[in-house]
């Protein structure tokens, strides 16, 4: 399952390790290919919450092929095509594909562990996301500038076939729910928990993503010694640290380690303040921005999923929405920052993330009964 998420975040982010190369290979705009990055994840947030809605019956072995099976069509086709317009669309075929599967695996994991183990394997699954980010994407962006970006997109879509066939093979079946008043996504944003992580997952993506969005202008400001390259292995470093520390407290301290995450965060924000690219304090920062980054997505879909006793597909596919609304606001946010404040830059960038990071950890703090219940 964690392989099923490794390819997710791979075929979300792929145009943008080898956009030089599509648009020269396509002739295009370099906003055209970055058009394709956005369009997938507005296809992602828009289909979620109708399409798992829709799904909820479907046995979730049978639905996850699907997926899979869309996921290698799409990129296999990008791989081959030189029609814009079919890009485009494989791209939102893609993009509908994942907004299914990001909810839906979560609670295929938890439907196959007893609950106390839910958190930890949530957060196994989503550590899919994190290696794809800060492993995956590195490799595939060096075949696409070695080899061809054409051969990265059909590397992928194979890479998806095989995960299909293994997970034919070996993923039990799992039957799925009907869809009634009681587990619907009304009856779910009547439940006041759901709201307080949902707000969370509002501030903590627009804190993260706002200055990620601009990283590279980020080092540039800075004068980060080692360059980009050594900020974003740092930052890989502490993504993959803070998940193997997640998946053996999220079950038992999730709470604890929400402040520990959004605690780290800001304290990077503020060291890029204070010292920007001071040698030793500025690799500090991006190792502890990485650490808070790590389970962003495990930690709220955890205690979304801690909120409902059923459904719990369709209460992640909510929190799945919002997260991919936010940073679509968090990207628009950064770019007004950057329009209307050019004085202070970046650096303005990043104080907006200190003012989502604050919020958020005193929402956290105060919200024990919500994060600390294991369940309702």
């Amino acid at each position: 399952m964690a392989s099923v998420t490794f390819i997710g975040i791979l075929s979300e982010l792929m145009p943008s390790g080898i956009l030089p190369q599509m648009t020269e290979g396509l002739g295009i705009e370099q906003t055209q290919v970055g058009f394709l990055v956005g369009i997938y994840a507005l296809a992602s947030a828009i289909f979620a919450i109708p399409l798992i809605s829709m799904t909820l019956w479907v046995n979730r072995k049978v639905l996850l092929l699907v997926l899979l099976t869309g996921f290698a069509v799409s990129n296999l086709v990008v791989g081959l095509t030189s029609s814009y317009p079919l890009i485009v669309t494989m791209r939102i075929i893609g993009g509908i594909c994942a907004g299914i599967m990001w909810p839906m695996i979560a609670a295929y994991g938890t439907a196959l562990v007893p609950e106390n183990l839910h958190g930890k394997a949530i957060t196994i699954i989503m550590a899919g996301n994190t290696f794809g980010v800060s492993l995956g994407l590195p490799i595939m962006t060096y075949i696409g500038t070695q080899v061809g970006w054409r051969t990265s997109f059909m590397v992928l879509g194979a890479l998806g076939a095989v995960i299909a066939l293994l997970a034919a093979k070996y993923l039990p079946s799992v039957q799925g729910e009907k869809l009634t008043q009681s587990n619907s996504p009304i009856a779910v944003l009547k439940i006041p928990g759901v709201w307080i992580v949902l707000a969370l997952t509002f501030l903590a993506v627009v804190a993260h993503y706002s200055t990620y969005t601009y990283i590279t202008l980020l080092v540039e400001t800075i004068k980060f010694v080692g360059g980009i390259s050594l900020a974003l292995f740092i930052f890989g470093i502490g993504s993959v640290i803070s998940v193997i520390l997640s998946a053996k407290i999220i079950d038992t301290h999730l709470r604890g380690l929400i402040v520990g995450m959004l605690a780290c965060g800001v304290i990077a924000m503020l060291l890029f303040v204070f010292f920007r690219g001071t040698n030793g304090f500025a690799h500090l920062a991006f190792l502890l921005w990485g650490l808070a980054f790590g389970p962003l997505v495990t930690m709220f879909q955890t205690a979304v999923s801690h909120q409902v006793t059923e459904a719990k597909a369709v209460a992640t596919s909510v929190q799945s929405s919002v997260f991919n609304f936010s940073i679509m606001i968090a990207t628009w946010l950064a770019g007004l920052i950057l329009v209307h404040m050019p004085e202070t830059g970046v650096l303005g960038i990043v104080y907006l993330s200190i003012l989502c990071f604050i919020p958020a950890i005193i929402i956290t703090v105060v919200s024990k009964k919500t994060l600390d219940a294991p369940t309702v």
